[in-house]
């Protein structure tokens, strides 16, 4: 009776009276029972505490990348950094398999995603089946793409690795009465993008994805920073692809790239919108930025953005390259890649004005290394010609500025090629054996094939 009264101390008077008369009846009329032995006393706390422990202790952990995280696909226990098969990702559990999806017998793509704090991290990926032959084209973030067609025979196993970089839109706070924010101001559209979220996510596509195991490491890297608007940003729908997310597949694994390119963006909205601030938190000695504008610079129409060619357009350009050189990276400017525009004699038109002959001056007069994107887009366009060009765009050729998986797979060649001819350090980092370019001579766009994603969007890429 006494331990009743404590417990309900809470409860009103009248239901206490009540209680008190059960408890009282209750001691009336049962028989004393015998004192409990000390043996079974013990039990009892033992399986109290295991009661407690089976609540509190949770069924899974989460993943540390303070050291080395392996996710294995395949039954395997788990030990203090390897995790084993998992269900659909939660933020609780933190990896697993996303975008409802999963392994499968089909061969269709499927996505995990592990979080993770912003950062570079080491991916390396056992592929194969005992059994069965595999195809596998790896992905990451917003159709990023890091590996092609990696084949196994039945039986085979192979491992593969690249680094990728993750981020979200937070900044550093500024102190206070400071100008600035705490957080890049992201577009309505870019809200649930893969690239700016909280997590590492990887694609397993290919016409038969196998794969074993997953180990990520956070790691330091020199790392690639994109900045630029549509036809370079991480095009997160289907059709719709540029040059930047095309990239890192042509890179060994030594080498992050972290693209911050957004359609319809200029250099003045760029940094009104916080994004060169959120580049310049991490870019350092030994980094690079990579710096593409011009499509929508160039638009009078667009008059809180709009920057001329020989005036204000030149200045912003040296604001992004001074800023980068401040911080001891090395800036490289690229001339636009020219929209589809043909005349009646088969050449492309110029529909950039007087901008990528700017951009041509502005590097020379700063001595820093021109990647001329310009004239090598000309010559793959006409190489193509006016029956076949179109399908280097996006929307069956509709779009004339925006490209698909083959066009901008073409232009981060050229890209490449500009790397080289640049004579840049960084060539030295290319993936081995990678071959000379030359947009005169493109890919056959008939045999050119990439596992396109799953999430694909009728709706065309801001800017023109």
């Amino acid at each position: 009776p006494t331990k009743t009264l404590i417990r309900t101390k809470k409860l009103g008077c009248t239901a206490l009276f009540a209680l008190l008369i059960v408890t009282t009846i209750g001691c009336v009329n049962s028989e004393p029972k015998p004192a409990a032995s000390t043996t079974e006393k013990t039990t009892a706390v033992k399986k109290e505490l295991s009661v407690k422990e089976t609540i509190s202790k949770p069924e899974f952990s989460r993943p540390d990348f303070k050291q080395a995280q392996k996710f294995s696909f395949i039954e395997a226990p788990q030990t203090a950094n390897q995790f084993p098969i998992a269900d659909a990702y939660s933020t609780e559990r933190g990896y697993g398999f996303d975008l409802n999806t999963r392994v499968n017998s089909e061969g269709k793509a499927f996505y995990f995603s592990a979080q993770a704090p912003e950062g570079n991290y080491r991916v390396t990926i056992e592929f194969g089946h005992p059994s069965l032959a595999s195809s596998n084209t790896v992905k990451a973030e917003s159709r990023r793409l890091y590996l092609q067609d990696i084949t196994t025979a039945a039986g085979e196993f192979v491992t593969r690795s690249f680094i990728v970089n993750i981020r979200t839109a937070n900044l550093t706070a500024p102190e206070k009465n400071a100008p600035g924010g705490v957080n890049v101001l992201l577009k309505s559209r870019e809200k649930d993008a893969l690239h700016w979220d909280d997590k590492l996510t990887l694609e397993f596509n290919g016409t038969a994805p196998q794969v074993r195991s997953v180990n990520i490491e956070k790691v330091d890297a020199p790392t690639i920073y994109l900045v630029g608007d549509s036809t370079v940003t991480d095009q997160p729908y289907e059709p719709a692809a540029s040059w930047g997310q095309m990239l890192p597949v042509f890179f060994n694994s030594d080498v992050a790239i972290s693209n911050h390119a957004e359609s319809g963006e200029t250099m003045k909205s760029f940094i009104t919108e916080l994004r060169l601030a959120k580049v310049l938190e991490t870019i350092k000695k030994g980094d690079y930025l990579f710096i593409q504008f011009g499509h929508n610079d160039q638009k009078k129409q667009w008059p809180q953005t709009y920057v001329e060619a020989e005036t204000t357009y030149r200045d912003y350009l040296k604001v992004f390259i001074a800023e980068a050189k401040l911080r001891g990276a090395t800036p490289v400017l690229i001339t636009s890649m020219q929209r589809r525009k043909f005349d009646k004699a088969g050449k492309i038109e110029n529909t950039h004005g007087k901008y990528p002959e700017a951009v041509r001056a502005v590097a020379k007069e700063m001595k820093v290394a021109l990647i001329d994107l310009d004239p090598m887009s000309v010559k793959l366009y006409e190489a193509l010609g006016v029956a076949k060009a179109p399908l280097a765009f996006n929307d069956g050729g509709k779009d004339a500025t925006h490209h698909n998986n083959y066009g901008a797979y073409q232009l981060a060649k050229c890209v490449v090629q500009g790397i080289r001819t640049a004579k840049l350090p960084l060539a030295s980092q290319l993936a081995k054996d990678l071959p000379n370019y030359d947009p005169s001579h493109p890919d056959a766009v008939e045999s050119f094939n990439l596992s396109a994603s799953p999430m694909a969007s009728s709706v065309r890429p801001a800017g023109n």
